[in-house]
């Protein structure tokens, strides 16, 4: 699911569809992706734009939300629209600002980051299968910095 982090999400048009369509669309394993994320430890964090979005998701059973804007690499843990760790239904957040236009520091260390990297340019490779999903962070040669692993999706249960 596309979705635009650009405009405030609270009682949005898009808040509105986004609901109606998980509502719609029932399926195994879901991804949404925008650009500027809800957690991370760069220097943009948080952000609270899209935090009613994430909510919306959470509630639906959502598995994945891809991000970019902070120019770095960095997998959190799965976790609830407060940011808590929820192994069983939480979001596991993919921040993949790492295409090449500088990296950045990072800042406080959000709670449930599990990885983070900010020296290597790279592309995280994602799959989507029935029940499952797995994740591969490729680097630019000669960069050693990897991240690899699997993932339960969740039952999407309507909103």
């Amino acid at each position: 699911i596309s979705l635009n982090s650009s405009l405030p999400a609270v009682l949005s048009a898009e808040a509105k569809w986004l609901r109606d369509d998980l509502a719609a669309h029932p399926v195994d394993c879901v991804l949404a992706y925008w650009h500027a994320p809800v957690f991370s430890s760069g220097p943009h964090a948080p952000d609270p734009t899209m935090r009613d979005i994430w909510s919306i998701l959470y509630k639906a059973g959502v598995d994945i939300v891809l991000n970019g804007h902070d120019h770095i690499y960095e997998r959190f843990a799965p976790q609830d629209d407060k940011g808590k760790s929820d192994a069983a239904r939480g979001i596991r957040e993919f921040i993949v600002g790492t295409g090449g236009g500088g990296v950045y520091k990072f800042g406080k260390i959000a709670a449930n980051s599990e990885i983070r990297d900010n020296t290597t340019y790279g592309v995280l490779k994602l799959t989507l299968s029935p029940g499952r999903y797995a994740w591969e962070y490729v680097p630019v040669p000669p960069s050693r910095f990897s991240d690899a692993g699997t993932g339960a999706c969740s039952a999407q249960v309507r909103p």
